[in-house]
Formats: structure tokens, C-alpha cells, sequence
């Protein structure tokens, strides 16, 4: 023990220069200098994105805390990278007038409850005091109108400014488009992904969707034309990942989450939620059955360096209440609606920090040109 102490107290610039290269970070760090117990250093991420400067930051400091003790007081200023030449040649979009914030809600695979989970996420959000708005953009699939009792709703048109707009149905303080309003309740659509994709950018910026705080856009599953359409059309803040516990779910999510991630796209996630995460029964409350798999959202956002938000619990009146359009969480005093507020509260924090720490998203240019230099 005194020798440990001996060793912190004879701390030299030396020492710690030779465990930055030890443990290969050297080529990340500017400067750095040694003060007594503090160490200050100034480095620059490998991205942009919150994660990475998140699990920058705690790998030091464990990693400092390991080699020269608790004592030692690490002062991180993380600073994000220069923009690549991709960043910088990525054609800006517009932001949309009004619009604070752009949530994507998605998923790796369908039928992990992913738009049950926005539906309720939005009424929460509402519920808490915030504007918010919903765009179904689940083209082939719409499920909006039914989880909000809107399906025979039709969106009216306003004019704003000598243009004619769309005036977005509203219900449980939550204003929504989807395509489902516009086709009938039974006839498919069959578009291919350009007219899909128009479709959708007619419902984003075609729609007096006045002040929000939160844009939550549905997704459909996987990675396709629509999420390139919406990431290309709009600055999405950030994006939330829906799945279920079990091995084949998380395996689609890390796909889902890759696509947010690339260097072209680069937009952050925000966290993780893990829906049907474990099945109570009714008549005993407090039993929990991990009829999926236990934890396994846990194990992958801890391995990708991201934060689970919530863990959704499969309950049969939260199925019961999308069927009938009548969201679980207007449950008053229901466990269901204490989950989701602290799972909104989560988000809000994630998002906070993703702020602070972040310049805002830009809408970005999705080329196939992998490879190739642009024309000058």
C-alpha cells in the first residue's frame, strides 16, 4: 500500500506519456499535463457520435484508475474529429420550420412492436406537457390510424402563407400522417420505392405541422428506401432502436443500428429499447417470465456503447389497448405508464446530452458511388 502511495505521489508527465502509448491512444491526444494528483488531457474521438466520446471517456478513466490508483483525478476534454472529405461533400437539406426535434424510431426486423412502442412513447411525451407530432412512414404497413382510433380520419387541407397544406389528424394531443389515411382500409399498396418515397416526402414537408418539440417518425423494419429517403430529406436528431430480447432480433438491431452509424449517414443513437422484455400476467403483478430471453438488449448496448432506455414488459392490455386505438399508457396510475415515463425520461436525457455534445444533424446525400470521386 505504500509503495502504490509512493508511486501516485512521484506521478510524472514521463509515466503517463508512456501508458497513453501503452495503451495506444497517444496518437489521439494534443496535449496533456500533470498537476500534482490531477491529470489533464486534451484528445480528439475517433467520431463524432455521443457514444464513442462516452465510451472514450469511460475506457480512461478505468483505465487510469487501474494503473496509478483512485487518488489520481483524470480532467478529459474530448474534442470531436475534423470533418472527412465524405462529411464535407454531403449535400445539406432543409430543417423543417417549427420542428425542434426528429426522432427516427426503428427496428432491425418487424414484429418486435415497433410502432406500439412510438404510439406510446408519443401519448407519454404529450402527457409530460411537450408538442409532439407522429409520421407513419411504415408505407406498406401503416398501423398509426388504428393504434390512435384515427383510421377513418382523413387529413383536411389549410392554407399558410398562399400555400395549401395538409393539416395532420390529431388525437390524444398527438398530431399524425400516415399513408393509411389516404388509402382504404383494405386496398394495398403496391408502389415501388420512388413513388413510396415522394409519397412520403409530400407528408414531411407538404404539412402544416405547426410548433413541435418532437417529430417521432415510425419506420418501417430493416434498412430500404424509405430510411434513405427520410435521412436524405430531413436532419433526424436522432434514433431509437426497438427489439426484442431473443438472439434473432438483436442480431437485425446491430444491422440497424450499423446503417444509423456510417460515416455517410452518421446520426446518433439515442439508446435502446427493449420491448416484450418479459411477460407479467395480470392476476400476479410482480412475477416476471423471460418468455424471450433475459437481458439481451442489456449484453448489445453495453457492447455497442449505447444506453437502454426501457424495457417494455409484454402485458396483454398494452395489445388490448392498441387494437381498440386507445394507447396503454392513458392508463392512469397502470405500471405500463410508469415504465414509459421513465423511458421518455430517458430519452429526453440521452437526447439532452446528445445536444450539448453534438451540432445538429444535417440531411445528407445517399450516393451508390461508393469508390468514386465526384464530378468537379
Amino acid at each position: 500500500m505504500y509503495s502504490n502511495l509512493l508511486y501516485r505521489i512521484m506521478l510524472t508527465k514521463e509515466k503517463v506519456q508512456a501508458f497513453l502509448k501503452e495503451i495506444e491512444v497517444d496518437d489521439l491526444v494534443q496535449n496533456f499535463q500533470v498537476m500534482g494528483n490531477d491529470v489533464y488531457i486534451d484528445m480528439t474521438a475517433h467520431s463524432p457520435a455521443m457514444h464513442e466520446k462516452k465510451k472514450l471517456e469511460a475506457a480512461m478513466k478505468q483505465a487510469f484508475a487501474s494503473e496509478f490508483g483512485e487518488e489520481i483525478i483524470l480532467k478529459l476534454k474530448i474534442a470531436s474529429p475534423e470533418p472527412t472529405e465524405i462529411q464535407q461533400s454531403q449535400i445539406k437539406g432543409k430543417q423543417i420550420k417549427g420542428i425542434q426535434n426528429i426522432i427516427a424510431i426503428a427496428s432491425g426486423k418487424g414484429g418486435v412492436g415497433k410502432s406500439t412502442v412510438a404510439a406510446n412513447l408519443a401519448v407519454t411525451l404529450a402527457n409530460m406537457g411537450f408538442k409532439v407530432g407522429v409520421l407513419d412512414a411504415d408505407i406498406y404497413g401503416p398501423s398509426i390510424p388504428t393504434m390512435f382510433d384515427t383510421a377513418d380520419a382523413k387529413p383536411i387541407s389549410v392554407e399558410i402563407d398562399g400555400k395549401n397544406l395538409m393539416k395532420p389528424v390529431e388525437n390524444y394531443g398527438v398530431k399524425m400522417l400516415s399513408i393509411g389515411y389516404f388509402s382504404g382500409a383494405n386496398q394495398a399498396v403496391v408502389w415501388r420505392g420512388p413513388m413510396a418515397s415522394k409519397a412520403l416526402n409530400q407528408m414531411i414537408r407538404d404539412a402544416a405541422w405547426g410548433e413541435l418539440d418532437f417529430l417521432l417518425i415510425d419506420l418501417p423494419p430493416g434498412t430500404g428506401d424509405i430510411h434513405l429517403s427520410i435521412i436524405q430529406e430531413v436532419p433526424v436528431t436522432g434514433a431509437v432502436i426497438v427489439s426484442t430480447p431473443q438472439h434473432i432480433a438483436l442480431a437485425d438491431v446491430r444491422k440497424g443500428i450499423a446503417m444509423f452509424q456510417m460515416e455517410s449517414i452518421n446520426i446518433p443513437v439515442l439508446g435502446l429499447i427493449e420491448n416484450m422484455s418479459y411477460f407479467t400476467p395480470a392476476e400476479l403483478p410482480d412475477n416476471k417470465y423471460y418468455i424471450f430471453g433475459n437481458q439481451g438488449a442489456q449484453y448489445l448496448a453495453e457492447d455497442l456503447g449505447i444506453p437502454v432506455l426501457g424495457e417494455i414488459p409484454l402485458i396483454q392490455s398494452i395489445r388490448e389497448a392498441g387494437d381498440v386505438g386507445r394507447p396503454a399508457v392513458l392508463q392512469e396510475g397502470s405500471k405500463i405508464q410508469e415504465i414509459y415515463i421513465k423511458t421518455a425520461q430517458n430519452m429526453i436525457e440521452s437526447l439532452v446530452e446528445r445536444n450539448k455534445l453534438l451540432p445538429p444533424t444535417e440531411a445528407v446525400k445517399i450516393t451508390t458511388m461508393a469508390g468514386c470521386s465526384s464530378k468537379k
